[in-house]
């Protein structure tokens, strides 16, 4: 069953529009952690690795899965299929390898520095847990959100073209 055109153009305008969400959101907290200020005070500081947890968890997330599961019905319910053309096969892999590196690695990352942030009397520059897993999700937030623009760049050019008898 193919969906008829006003059904796919919502689907497309949603599966754009979480894709929007999670470009912006892994943009600001590449700014974020870029800065690199060190708070003046504990409370900065929660209020600085709130935010990224914020982020994260209400936005990057959320808007991952939308994407996941947009393309998914894309593949299902529209000639363009999960394996017909190169450019899906390669979104289809970029993309559940960057959800598997957030699930696995950014997201215990960044939830790593809220705990470590919240102990009483905590300086970032002394602590090597915590400015080991800031640079790390500051490093692979940035591979990421490239990653990502990529993604996007083969959605609208469509390279490599269509897979022989597919």
């Amino acid at each position: 069953m193919e969906l008829g055109f006003k059904s796919k153009a919502w689907l497309k305008g949603f599966h754009v529009l979480f894709a929007c969400a999670w470009l912006g959101a892994a943009l600001s907290m590449i700014l974020v952690l870029s800065m690199k200020a060190q708070p003046n005070s504990e409370l900065q500081l929660y209020a600085v690795t709130s935010s990224l947890t914020v982020i994260d968890d209400f936005i990057i997330i959320p808007s991952a899965i939308g994407c996941l599961l947009t393309g998914l019905l894309y593949s299902v319910f529209t000639k363009w299929g999960f394996t017909k053309f190169y450019w899906i096969i390669f979104k289809w892999v970029t993309i559940i390898l960057q959800i598997a590196m957030g699930t696995f690695f950014l997201g215990p990352w960044l939830n790593n520095m809220s705990k470590i942030s919240n102990q009483i009397g905590f300086k970032p520059s002394e602590n090597y847990q915590y400015i080991s897993n800031f640079n790390l999700n500051l490093y692979f937030g940035m591979i990421q959100a490239a990653l990502l623009i990529v993604v996007v760049f083969v959605s609208i050019l469509k390279p490599w073209g269509k897979r022989v008898n597919k």
